[in-house]
């Protein structure tokens, strides 16, 4: 009889383990084709790249115009850390309408970046306690079901 109860409970913890042990996918950003780097060979005009690609993420401010793609899969697996892979970065050098050069980097070719620790701190932020946050939130929100 207890080594049954052992095995129940046995049963139980690695149910309950196991269940907390996701294993799924998601992608993110752009779902480039696996034959993009032949797709992009032919690519000369902005409204190609428009039609084979889409609009970029991200286009750049300053110096050379480049449009950014960026598609990755991002990998949860339980309770450990999320991880990224298939991560492709599409650069497109613009002038006008015209695509001057198209450079497609992969996981491989791509740094692995650290995050710092802490916090980047904001020039002019203003820090308030608990105290300070509850009383600065008084009404600020409207009753619910007025639909303000």
């Amino acid at each position: 009889m207890k080594k049954i109860i052992f095995i129940l409970i046995i049963f139980v913890l690695l149910a309950v383990v196991l269940s907390a042990c996701t294993f799924q996918t998601k992608h993110r950003g752009y779902v480039f084709p696996k034959t993009i780097d032949e797709d992009v060979a032919t690519i000369t005009t902005t409204a190609q790249l428009m039609d084979k690609i889409g609009a970029p993420q991200t286009k750049t401010l300053y110096g050379d115009e480049v449009w950014i793609y960026y598609g990755a899969d991002e990998n949860y697996r339980g309770p450990l850390p999320h991880t990224f892979t298939d991560k492709t970065v599409l650069l497109a050098w613009v002038n006008g309408n015209t695509v001057k050069k198209i450079q497609i980097l992969h996981d491989d070719e791509l740094e692995d970046i650290k995050m710092a620790a802490g916090e980047t701190e904001i020039p002019a932020a203003i820090e308030l306690n608990a105290i300070e946050e509850l009383f600065n939130n008084i009404g600020r929100f409207s009753p619910a079901g007025l639909g303000q």
